[in-house]
């Protein structure tokens, strides 16, 4: 101190910059959090996208149905029969081997374009799609309540999540 500076001039000075600090590191913070709390949901969209596309977007797309004949290495296959106009149909389409899908049953599916997958579609389809999107928000929750410090909202975002991922369990 100063002898000349009475002592609470001092004691403002002190205050004044341990907040500036402390606001400096709140922003840090609520800046580093946003962004991986972001970074959790673009990711869990982005792995959705690539399902989800195909059965959201099913205008122009081939529809039919595929009873499982055959399951192994990660796939299931099985004869395709076609309900959309100029479909054509195929002894063998392959599907994605999942707790969705069991041989001998028949689904509902779109068809990739250019290839011989196919992709659930329907009610079942649609909730299964966005799975890995229901799992980002259920992460993402916890780290908007613990760094952003915004419980209400991780609530709600964890709620989204859980009612996701409960749907698509019962739908498939």
């Amino acid at each position: 101190m100063i002898p000349a500076m009475p002592a609470s001039a001092a004691a403002a000075r002190a205050r004044q910059a341990s907040s500036a600090s402390s606001v400096l590191l709140r922003f840090g913070r609520v800046a580093a959090m946003g962004t991986v709390a972001a970074l959790i949901l673009i990711a869990g969209v982005w792995a959705s996208w690539g399902t989800a596309q195909h059965v959201l977007l099913t205008k122009g797309r081939e529809q039919g149905t595929v009873e499982v004949t055959r399951c192994g290495d990660g796939v299931c296959s099985g004869p395709y029969v076609p309900v959309s106009a100029g479909s054509q149909a195929r002894e063998r389409v392959l599907i994605e081997d999942s707790v969705a899908v069991a041989k001998g049953r028949t689904y509902s599916v779109v068809l990739k374009p250019g290839s011989g997958d196919a992709v659930r579609s329907g009610p079942a389809g649609m909730l299964y799609a966005w799975v890995p999107l229901g799992g980002a928000l259920l992460l993402a929750s916890v780290v908007v309540a613990g760094g952003l410090r915004r419980t209400r909202v991780a609530w709600g975002m964890a709620g989204v999540g859980v009612a996701l991922l409960t749907a698509a369990f019962f739908a498939v």
